[in-house]
């Protein structure tokens, strides 16, 4: 096994001096019910490399010989599921277990399940541990947990804050202690989390590289220093990393004795209060992780230092309510909140400044949940879906003059749901149905291996005719690997949503752009909530450029619509074209990966010589594709050309006025065309 890289070497610190994303690692491995920890921060800042270093220097584990679950001997109420264990069984002494969850991993891998064919071959029950079984008192990585299924990253944030993980399917209840510390990385620009389960999360802490040069140096020389000796580079460091071991130790024997006082109680509640956040899960976190800190710190109690410490680390993710809220915290507002001292616990009513936090500047309000436990971004009544507008001069073209213009869009409200054509089996989502390991059962197939979700009738007709070759006249029906079947499941997938965007001079006309951008923001929402990747095309002048290659990340998408001007010819071409350079591309690199083209167009097209029919060539080649496309039609007004709408017959596409992207504008259209005239009987 090579040599593991010092944690006190990767934090570049002292014992007594650690910074955020090192001292959050510390708080929740000293009180794992803190609930884990989200370290955020661009590419190359050593996130993955402080966690796999922390397993080093936390104290070793005493667990029984054999026991996959690793329960504690010392703890008499521990139960595992591979016990019970005699008193004089052996004990040994091991390294806390590091456990990586990849990305792709399923709902049997990290849970666990049935083995299957010794359940019905041999009459024997036997589990299968997951992941979360194997992390029992030890530490549960998530690299890139923002790209891990929603309903994964729940049922993990779950049993990191019950501490057991309870499985019931195919007929077997399973029942065993997770106690982790979990931690997982992402780097933002790859995709944000839901702020439903960012709030998941105990702490949260922001890492970026150092700008000064000569620390930037000395990281360089510490990495080519391991590289050249990983041996003499670590033992360099053994000293610190040793006392961070009994610092850990010390600190967890002193965590129960640690007292929480009714005023710092009352303060931590006050400073939730005052900020803000939802829910009382922040208070709980917040008090632990103070708890957590003051043990750390030596003390007895829990003192202003502690409380400040545990606001900054707990707090600034739970702020954002919405997608595009800006994270953080207020410093200068915590400090006033806390004041110079905590109020006495004989007198904690004495709270004399009651200090009112500001209200979010720019929070877009939460609409209807939308059945799913997600929240629609909808925007009030007034500001909803962009209705046509019966001047003609507010829509029609008008000449820039070769001079461009910025509009930002308005208020996001709920989208029609798009979906991709057909039956994919892409990763899961929200959007399109595919072939998945969640969702309702629509047949059966041969397993691929040990462990599945069983079809009982499946597995028994495919045993029926082959019973008498077997032997079989009476009795228990004979089963063999070769009879077995695991449910197909029809379940929704992720796509890569491609916007391919006019920006030319016919989209500046007055209001026509801020429809056009209020709508593409709209779609990139539902998106975010449907776990899609996004990209954007955009087209004016006498080119296309990649405003934005294929991410996950839908915040900078936002960015990048904000930031378009508008102005210029239109190169139809060019942007269907170059729309499908980044569709072919994105094909070689994951063909499960369906895409879904959405032209946003007035169909016109202005740019280069014999213009119109390049664009018909063009628009002819996507079509060949076999892609899904939606043209959402920008024209408006009562002088139309029908341009967007010839378009979309030639990419054999869907076709959407613009304000018939908003799913309220659908339904009151559907109202009206229902709804019976006022002479019927």
């Amino acid at each position: 096994m090579p040599q593991q890289y010092p944690f006190s070497a990767v934090l570049g610190c002292e014992t007594d001096a650690l910074d955020d994303m090192g001292l959050s690692l510390v708080l929740t491995t000293i009180a794992p019910e803190i609930g884990g920890v989200l370290v955020r921060g661009e590419k190359g800042t050593a996130k993955s490399t402080a966690v796999r270093a922390l397993a080093a220097v936390l104290p070793p584990i005493d667990v029984y010989a054999g026991d996959r679950f690793s329960v504690d001997p010392a703890d008499p109420a521990a139960v595992s599921p591979d016990g019970p264990f005699d008193e004089d069984a052996e004990v040994l002494t091991r390294a806390v277990r590091l456990v990586e969850l990849p990305v792709g991993a399923t709902e049997d891998r990290v849970l666990g399940s049935l083995h299957l064919e010794r359940a019905l071959s041999h009459g024997k029950v036997e589990y299968e541990p997951g992941l979360l079984g194997r992390a029992h008192r030890g530490i549960l990585y998530v690299d890139e947990v923002n790209l891990l299924h929603d309903h994964l990253v729940d049922l993990l944030l779950d049993a990191a804050a019950m501490g057991n993980v309870t499985v019931e399917r195919d007929g077997v209840s399973v029942e065993h202690a997770a106690r982790f510390v979990l931690i997982g990385t992402m780097n933002p620009e790859e995709g944000e989390l839901r702020p439903q389960l960012l709030d998941r999360f105990g702490l949260s802490v922001e890492v970026a590289a150092p700008r000064d040069p000569r620390l930037r140096a000395e990281v360089v020389r510490r990495r080519m220093a391991y590289d050249a000796d990983p041996a003499a580079f670590a033992a360099r460091y053994a000293a610190e990393d040793a006392a961070l071991t009994e610092r850990l130790e010390d600190a967890r024997r002193r965590i129960d004795k640690v007292d929480l006082g009714e005023g710092a109680l009352l303060k931590i509640a006050e400073v939730c209060a005052a900020f803000e956040v939802d829910g009382l899960r922040a208070d709980i976190v917040m008090a632990r992780a103070a708890v957590a800190h003051a043990a750390w710190e030596g003390r007895d109690e829990v003192t202003r230092a502690d409380i400040r410490r545990a606001a900054l680390l707990a707090l600034p993710h739970r702020r954002r309510r919405n997608p595009f809220d800006p994270l953080g915290l207020d410093e200068e507002l915590l400090d006033q909140l806390l004041g110079d001292e905590l109020p006495p616990d004989d007198d904690p009513h004495g709270l004399e400044e009651q200090v009112e936090a500001p209200a979010s500047e720019g929070a877009a309000e939460s609409g209807a949940d939308d059945g799913d436990g997600h929240q629609d971004f909808e925007a009030p009544a007034s500001a909803n879906a962009p209705q046509p507008t019966d001047d003609a001069s507010a829509d029609a073209p008008q000449s820039t003059g070769g001079i461009e213009s910025t509009v930002s869009a308005a208020a996001a409200y709920r989208t029609k749901h798009l979906r991709v054509a057909g039956l994919g089996e892409g990763d899961a989502g929200r959007r399109s149905r595919a072939l998945a390991s969640t969702g309702r059962r629509v047949g059966a197939k041969r397993p691929d291996g040990p462990t599945g979700s069983l079809h009982l009738i499946e597995t028994l007709l495919a045993a029926a005719g082959k019973q008498p070759a077997r032997g079989r006249t009476s009795g228990k029906v004979q089963l063999r690997s070769e009879d077995l079947r695991v449910a197909v499941r029809e379940g929704r997938e992720a796509n890569l949503v491609l916007f391919c965007v006019d920006a030319s001079g016919s989209m500046a006309a007055r209001k026509r752009m801020t429809q056009v951008k209020t709508a593409i923001l709209s779609l990139l929402l539902d998106a975010y909530r449907r776990r899609d990747k996004v990209g954007l095309v955009t087209f004016r002048g006498n080119q296309a450029e990649v405003a934005l290659p294929p991410t996950h990340s839908v915040d900078i998408a936002a960015v990048r619509l904000d930031e378009l001007p508008a102005g210029g010819r239109t190169p139809l071409a060019e942007g269907l074209l170059e729309a499908a350079k980044v569709l072919s591309r994105e094909r070689l690199r994951d063909p499960r990966l369906r895409p879904l083209l959405v032209l946003v167009t007035d169909g016109r097209a202005t740019g280069g010589t014999d213009a119109v029919a390049r664009s018909r060539r063009a628009a002819e080649h996507v079509a060949g594709l076999g892609v899904t496309t939606v043209v959402v039609d920008s024209e408006s007004g009562p002088l139309r050309f029908g341009l967007a709408r010839d378009l979309a017959v030639l990419l054999r596409a869907e076709h959407l006025s613009v304000t018939d992207v908003s799913a309220t504008a659908l339904s009151d259209a559907v109202r009206t065309r229902t709804r019976p005239s006022a002479g019927a009987a």
